[in-house]
């Protein structure tokens, strides 16, 4: 069997009614064919949408096909022994042009209980943010379900949801059953579980292009939202240059940030987790046994749990989300 390498795959891209032009102007992935791309999918295990590798001689193959064949050495092995052949996260790049729905996920038992795979727990890193931009997360008062439900019939909905003014490298975490929107204005990457399930609570009574409204799920998400009032829903992290700076360190996923200028040595030899690259800012080179592979502004790069020892080479300012598993929930 040919040896594994880090892996890049190619982009699958989604028109949504919200989305917009900043993929291709801001991050640089200008083969979308789609008149508002909202989204594009970087490296995903979600059926129908399974990433496909672009390079080397692995280049055709899903991701789901390599994970069979190589099991732990890509993923780790805890990982395999727990997802098997299905890959644990979803990166996804976002371009918020208009508000998206008042939403929220299932977490992990909801989601068993309705038989719809794994809850949807996800991170936001906010790479770029028009002047005033917004989003909601969470309640910003004390709310229950009767409460809830009242202002949903009445359509005041808006009234008790957080709203946060955001700006570029602002960090937020939505964990399962946290009612959330983007707001426009806004280029994101999103780490999240692999889940497609979204309720939708409020669409802003929206139309598409032939007059009809997008379908909501306001029963679905009764069971799913979490009522929780917290005084801060904003992930606080000191950035700094040249090491490695945690943001996130959650049960489905761990996410840092790398700023930096020179190189910089990676041990991964104690994690038993694949490690993903998302390049933010910036290019660079990743360098292992004695190869290299390069990689730069809205490219992700898988690499395998069995490559532990690398070393990052950047070719000036570079920044580096980084995410891999320490933990699998049982």
């Amino acid at each position: 069997m040919n040896e594994l390498y880090p892996l890049k795959f190619t982009p699958v891209f989604k028109d949504k009614i919200w989305g917009g032009s900043k993929i291709r102007t801001e991050l640089g992935l200008d083969f979308s064919p789609l008149p508002n791309c909202g989204e594009v999918w970087v490296l995903s295990g979600v059926n129908e949408n399974i990433s496909v590798v672009s390079n080397g001689f692995l280049e055709g193959n899903e991701l789901n096909e390599l994970i069979e064949i190589y099991m732990g050495d890509l993923v780790g092995d805890a990982i395999y022994e727990r997802f098997g052949n299905e890959f644990p996260l979803l990166i996804k790049f976002i371009d918020a042009n208009d508000y998206l729905s008042i939403q929220v996920h299932p977490d992990d038992d909801l989601a068993a209980k309705r038989k719809i795979g794994y809850g949807k727990s996800e991170m936001w890193y906010i790479l770029q943010a028009d002047k005033n931009a917004e989003l909601i997360s969470g309640f910003n008062q004390k709310i229950n379900k009767e409460s809830y439900i009242n202002h949903l019939e009445n359509k005041t909905l808006k009234q008790i949801l957080n709203i946060e003014k955001v700006k570029q490298d602002d960090v937020f975490y939505i964990p399962a059953g946290r009612v959330h929107a983007l707001g426009p204005g806004l280029l994101l990457a999103e780490i999240q579980q692999t889940s497609d399930t979204t309720y939708r609570i409020y669409d802003w009574d929206r139309m598409d292009e032939k007059g009809n409204s997008r379908q909501l799920h306001t029963t679905e998400a009764l069971d799913a939202i979490d009522f929780a009032y917290h005084s801060s829903y904003r992930t606080d992290y000191n950035p700094q240059n040249n090491k490695t700076v945690s943001l996130l360190e959650t049960p489905f996923f761990t996410s840092n940030i790398l700023n930096f200028n020179q190189k910089i040595n990676k041990n991964y030899e104690e994690l038993d987790s694949f490690v993903i690259y998302v390049c933010i800012e910036g290019m660079g080179e990743l360098h292992y046994d004695n190869k290299k592979i390069d990689f730069k502004k809205g490219e992700v790069i898988l690499l395998p749990a069995l490559l532990n020892k690398i070393q990052l080479l950047p070719f000036g300012d570079t920044k580096l989300l980084e995410t891999y598993i320490v933990s699998v929930i049982s």
